[in-house]
């Protein structure tokens, strides 16, 4: 199997139009004050956008209708869905987005007893090549913008809580495990994460803890989200311990081994407090043999130490033309058990939106 070519930076689209959530407060402030507004427009726009998410200016009548016609210019409309799918009793949502330009990125939104969940892109597409990803399979068609990506949480946060779900909820956790590799597009990403955890009017006040950032393992850029000074949770897609069947399956590994990941790995553990996510997609016959859980457990406990990771094991979920399966349910509890006798927590996420193309690794945004 030869791995495809790893593409890093993204090819040089047109970002689109300047949009609020692009802008921190500071640069809000500016952008007000070229209109020739005061600048407490700023803050009363944020509040609206951030704290109701709205973007309809019509209704924000705390503003005056002149003013109100100058500010719809900080609104633009970035992302559209095209397309949305529901299953598992209309708690999982897939949205198709189409952006200014016609490129085309997904979301999920998922909904449990105790809190709501966003899964969002941060690239449309994704140069890393992981074989058996449908978004990486269909390469890197550009970084998405801040306010591209927090719009897929804006508008998440409304329509859970206007019942999308089957009742209204509070959009409590979003995860960055939708297409693109996110430290990838770091920059638009971290100010992304500003924007999602600081609080209104600054932004849409999710808890950091309740945030996941995804990384198939770029150490200089987890490096530098550890200096950040964001709590988030790092989530690793490690899939396999050893070097050379994740030179194949990660093609990344080619320039940062396994050692290097965990290192970085526990670096950011260590400054942050916040215990790493392991995510291990089990694929049947590939990489869920007993040795390779052994090998698992050992590594993490010496490398970031066991009370500071999880393993997150991901049943697969095949795609079209995907030679893998996922491993038979006896496997899957064998590798659990073995991780686990290491003395590293080991679980096994409930996969969702397989019906409709959504669970992990399926995103591929296909149509048209």
């Amino acid at each position: 199997m030869t791995a495809l070519p790893l593409v890093f930076d993204a090819p040089r689209r047109a970002l689109p139009p300047r949009h609020l959530a692009d802008l921190d407060p500071a640069q809000r402030r500016a952008a007000v004050g070229e209109f020739g507004l005061p600048e407490f427009r700023a803050d009363q726009l944020a509040r609206h956008y951030f704290g109701r998410f709205t973007t309809d200016v019509d209704t924000m009548t705390d503003v005056p209708a002149a003013a109100r016609e100058t500010l719809r210019g900080l609104l633009p409309s970035l992302v559209v869905p095209v397309l949305e799918q529901s299953c598992d009793d209309g708690a999982t949502r897939k949205t198709l987005w189409k952006g200014h330009d016609g490129t085309r990125a997904e979301s999920v939104l998922m909904g449990y007893p105790d809190r709501a969940t966003v899964c969002v892109s941060s690239q449309a597409g994704c140069g890393m090549a992981c074989p058996f990803c449908a978004t990486g399979q269909g390469g890197l068609e550009r970084n998405l913008s801040t306010a591209e990506i927090v719009e897929q949480v804006r508008q998440a946060a409304a329509a859970a809580r206007d019942g999308a779900l089957g009742r209204p909820a509070r959009l409590s956790n979003v995860v960055f495990m939708g297409m693109g590799e996110p430290l990838a597009n770091y920059t638009r990403v971290v100010a992304a994460l500003r924007r999602i955890t600081s609080p209104a009017p600054d932004g849409l006040g999710i808890s950091a803890r309740g945030v996941t950032v995804s990384t198939v393992g770029l150490v200089p850029a987890i490096d530098r989200l550890t200096a950040e000074g964001l709590p988030v949770t790092l989530a690793v897609s490690l899939h396999t311990p050893d070097d050379e069947l994740r030179d194949t399956l990660v093609p990344v590994n080619n320039r940062w081994k396994v050692s290097e990941v965990l290192g970085a790995a526990r670096r950011y553990a260590q400054a942050t407090g916040r215990r790493v996510s392991i995510e291990y997609a089990l694929i049947r016959d590939v990489n869920d043999q007993p040795w390779r859980a052994d090998l698992l457990g050992k590594l993490l406990r010496q490398d970031i130490g066991a009370r500071f990771v999880h393993v997150n094991l991901i049943p697969l979920n095949p795609t079209p033309g995907s030679e893998w399966d996922a491993s038979p349910r006896p496997v899957q509890d064998e590798f659990v058990r073995r991780v686990l006798a290491a003395g590293v927590a080991c679980t096994v996420r409930d996969t969702r939106g397989r019906e409709i193309a959504a669970a992990c690794g399926q995103l591929a945004a296909s149509q048209v």
